[in-house]
């Protein structure tokens, strides 16, 4: 998931575009982006779409954010879109980890009723998002709640903006990436990484992909479609990373051989630490079809 773009779910207009896009994943949005006297006609449209078999055939990822666990949507909202299409739930403004064990059981209601058959549609997974100073200090407890839920999303507008932090500092930014890729890691789940509000500050959005992706993040939120080719390309393992992890596994091969714990690989030491990331990065490049043919 190296671009997750954005999409209305009260825009049905947008959804074919949307399915035809260079993103990895779409997350359609009935939260946020849809007033409260177009909720319904929006769930209805994201019904709709995710019985389709166009979207079952897009090859995306398609996530829906619903509203909030405390709102008069939510049930609504997961019984509506639990649907054969649907990959994950992303679940807005959670406050303890008893709202993702919520969220989780709404889910399992909604996949016996819509039809799930158990052990042939795999199950709905549960995109968390850390967005408030409660849920990124519980973090982990979040991210652990449940076994549902696949990872952690940063939502940093609602995290900085009503306590009056700059959206554009830098050093605030890491800090708060680098606590949610750990906890994301502590529960053994991915760390997905925030919009950025600015559509034409190309070079922003690049900088900020950049840092995140360097901190472990699997691929960056996008507001508008011309975001969407800057993070596929920022998430791509380049050349030299491909070809500096084949021969990492290479060398490791060859060590396992002669009984060898560490060795050196283009200059570096290597012990399985190193290993682990090479073959991540192997696995990636398999997916994007860019390790060489030979």
């Amino acid at each position: 998931m190296r671009s997750k773009l954005f999409v209305p779910a009260s825009r049905a207009e947008l959804f074919a575009k949307a399915l035809a896009s260079q993103a990895d994943c779409l997350s359609f949005d009935l939260e946020d982006a849809v007033v409260e006297a177009r909720k319904a006609q929006a769930r209805n449209a994201m019904r709709d779409l995710l019985r389709d078999e166009a979207a079952c055939a897009s090859g995306k990822t398609l996530i829906v954010r619903v509203n909030a666990l405390d709102t008069a949507h939510f049930e609504a909202d997961v019984q509506a879109v639990v649907q054969p299409g649907l990959q994950m739930i992303n679940l807005p403004k959670p406050q303890h980890a008893d709202e993702v064990c919520a969220a989780a059981a709404a889910i399992e209601r909604a996949e016996r009723e819509n039809g799930w058959r158990s052990g042939i549609d795999a199950p709905v997974r549960i995109l968390v998002n850390i967005e408030s100073a409660r849920a990124l200090r519980i973090a982990h407890e979040l991210a652990a709640a449940h076994p549902r839920v696949a990872g952690l999303q940063l939502g940093l507008a609602d995290l900085f903006e009503p306590l009056s932090i700059v959206r554009t500092d830098v050093a605030a930014v890491h800090q708060v990436m680098l606590q949610v890729r750990l906890a994301a890691a502590e529960a053994g789940v991915f760390a997905l990484d925030t919009a950025w509000g600015n559509i034409a500050d190309a070079e922003g959005f690049r900088a900020e992909a950049q840092m995140s992706r360097a901190l472990g993040f699997i691929g960056k939120s996008c507001i508008h479609p011309s975001q969407v080719a800057i993070a596929n390309a920022v998430f791509r393992p380049t050349d030299d990373e491909i070809a500096h992890a084949l021969r990492i596994l290479e060398a490791t091969r060859e060590a396992d051989a002669r009984g060898a714990g560490a060795y050196v690989v283009d200059g570096k030491m290597i012990d399985p630490p190193f290993v682990l990331r090479a073959q991540a990065v192997v696995a990636t490049a398999g997916r994007l079809g860019l390790l060489p043919k030979d």
